[in-house]
């Protein structure tokens, strides 16, 4: 009864052990080996199969030299993963035997565990056409990524050289943009799993997380989302319109002034849009739980990974124009605790005023400091105030070398960095004034009236001609009504002046106009991705609608020049919809100060009348 209720070994269907047939093939033989190939390849293999023959490989990786590379590649095609506890346990096994005995293997081997990082796929045909090509909705996914990792871990112990091949394959393996959310989404976070166990590669796995999202995020501006997003809410009213019949036009109202979605669903409209907020939570949660143990922060861990990501910023979002979401990895982490977001600015600070960096980093500094004191609601005033100071004595070094000199003129090639120091400093009072004269105004009139702006307004350099005109208009509006400095004359006086430009194409004629010299962006404008925005903006200053007395008074030196509604519209601070630059207030030259891709141009027209 014993005999006839085991199954035989293998083996023994081939006449012989293992070693045995593998020898055999070595003699030219392959009869059996080729049998051996296919009982491994069988899709219905059954798992006492499985095990039996890997428990004979087991005891025989000494003969699994680089000559048996198939028969190996066969062993790592098994479908391991969704079997018995038994299979798996004997699997991991067999793989810590083979890369210990053959390291030749090693490659191969953590090919096939980073194959499984991301779900099966399901491959539907009807009459030899593929019809679907969906992400296998498995239950046990989650516990088959755990299982992938023991296996990596295992390798690791084995060959602690599996390091620098690893990463390699990561790279290599790392899905393309256009796959499905889920792929994407569980690469990613077994990506950042591998870092826990592996934290020498911490640092080259995120810089290939963040490169991936820059290639994302640079592949959808704002403007793009902000269309996907207003065309789907115009196809939910029409459907809504044809059930209901009628809408609520207060609600519809509300709705728009409070800028919620009218669907109820977080989908983004944008599909790549959608593939970056998914992969952006998962940065962010991932941020969290690295910094906080037993929901406390644990400030070595933080300061460890803070490290990191400077050094990911430096490597790649510095240097890379115009990305709109994924360098707020670097808001949120400076958001844990004031320490590091004094570190963060002290960072860029450097970067700005070496002149040993390219003029280009400097000026991109120069913004990210701007943007970062006007919208983080964690610094507190007296850090704004340290800032400025740093910002408005190097401004004013600056001047004393060169506004008496051979190069005393505005010019953005010889002053870039010095025009995006001062567009940082006028963009921080805008937003931060309110704060910096709260509690007492005559001590913080006093301490603006010492920054002395109308100098650095008035210098040969000219900065209000090459500033963003909505971040000009706005700051000429808020000194003036402080009687800090009147920039309306230069402001006109920068107006009258045309920079003639040879249009190429069109017989050489002059054509007017007026760009965006700086090239500059606003890297912390508003945040749209729909999940991950929940993340930010607790921490995250928005654009506050000005009160009626401040309506009053800003209005007087715009008023003439521009349009009732163009005028209605700056002076409330609305941001206009299509708006991908700054949400602050938008002026005139809303409609020319646009997407990012397109440097964020100026506008072609800008001469509006100003009081004198």
């Amino acid at each position: 009864d014993e005999f006839l209720s085991s199954p035989p070994r293998k083996a023994v269907r081939f006449g012989g052990t293992l070693p045995d047939i593998l020898l055999k093939y070595g003699q030219g033989d392959t009869t059996d080996y080729e049998l051996l190939k296919h009982q491994l390849s069988d899709p219905d293999i059954k798992d006492a199969q499985i095990i039996n023959w890997l428990h004979e490989f087991r005891a025989s990786v000494t003969y699994l030299t680089k000559d048996f590379d198939q028969l190996v590649s066969l062993l790592l095609k098994l479908p391991w993963l969704r079997r018995s506890r038994e299979v798996v346990e004997e699997y991991l096994g067999f793989l810590g035997n083979l890369v210990s005995a053959q390291t030749v293997h090693l490659r191969p081997c953590l090919r096939m565990i980073v194959s499984q990082f991301v779900p099966p796929r399901i491959t539907i045909r009807e009459e030899d056409v593929d019809i679907s090509d969906s992400d296998d909705d498995d239950e046990n996914l989650s516990e088959n990524f755990n299982t992938c990792h023991r296996a990596l871990q295992t390798v690791v112990r084995y060959v602690p050289s599996t390091l620098q091949f690893l990463m390699p394959i990561l790279i290599e393996s790392f899905p393309f943009i256009n796959k499905s959310e889920r792929t994407l989404e569980c690469y990613v976070h077994n990506l950042l799993r591998v870092t826990v166990y592996l934290p020498t590669l911490r640092l080259q796995i995120l810089e290939l997380i963040v490169e991936k999202l820059l290639k994302l995020d640079v592949s959808t501006p704002q403007q793009d989302i902000e269309d996907a997003e207003e065309a789907a809410n115009n196809s939910d009213s029409v459907e809504k319109s044809a059930e209901e019949g009628l809408f609520d036009m207060e609600e519809d109202e509300e709705r728009k002034g409070n800028k919620v979605v009218s669907s109820s669903s977080e989908r983004m409209a944008h599909p790549l849009a959608e593939r970056l907020d998914i992969l952006m939570t998962i940065l962010f949660s991932y941020i969290k739980d690295v910094c906080h143990v037993d929901g406390k922060l644990d400030i070595n861990k933080t300061k460890d990974l803070y490290r990191d990501l400077v050094s990911v910023f430096d490597k790649l979002i510095l240097p890379t124009h115009a990305s709109c979401h994924v360098q707020y990895f670097m808001f949120y982490i400076c958001s844990f605790k004031l320490g590091f977001a004094e570190a963060f600015l002290d960072h860029l600070w450097k970067k700005l005023h070496d002149p040993n960096n390219p003029s280009v980093i400097r000026q991109t500094a120069g913004s990210y400091i701007g943007s970062f004191l006007a919208r983080a609601k964690f610094i507190p005033v007296v850090t704004v105030k340290a800032c400025l100071d740093l910002l408005v004595n190097w401004m004013h070094k600056y001047i004393d070398n060169q506004d008496t000199g051979a190069n005393a003129y505005c010019d953005v090639a010889l002053h870039g960095p010095f025009y995006s120091t001062c567009q940082a400093a006028f963009y921080t009072l805008i937003f931060r004034h309110k704060q910096l004269l709260d509690g007492n105004l005559r001590k913080g009139l006093s301490y603006l009236q010492s920054l002395n702006f109308e100098r650095i307004v008035m210098c040969q350099l000219n900065p209000l001609k090459i500033c963003i005109p909505s971040v000009v208009n706005l700051f000429a509006a808020i000194t003036r009504k402080y009687q800090l400095v009147f920039c309306y004359t230069i402001i006109e006086r920068n107006n009258r002046q045309f920079i003639p430009v040879v249009r190429s194409g069109t017989g050489g004629d002059l054509v007017q106009t007026c760009t965006n010299p700086l090239d500059s962006f606003f890297p912390f404008d508003p945040y749209v991705l729909k999940r991950s925005k929940k993340i930010i903006d607790p921490f995250y200053q928005f654009w506050e609608e000005l009160s009626a007395e401040d309506l009053e008074n800003l209005k007087k030196p715009i008023k003439r020049g521009t349009s009732e509604d163009e005028d209605d519209d700056f002076l409330k601070g609305e941001t206009p919809q299509n708006d991908g630059v700054v949400e602050i207030a938008p002026n005139s030259y809303e409609s020319n100060t646009r997407s990012p891709l397109s440097s964020i141009g100026s506008p072609p027209d800008c001469y509006v009348q100003y009081p004198q």
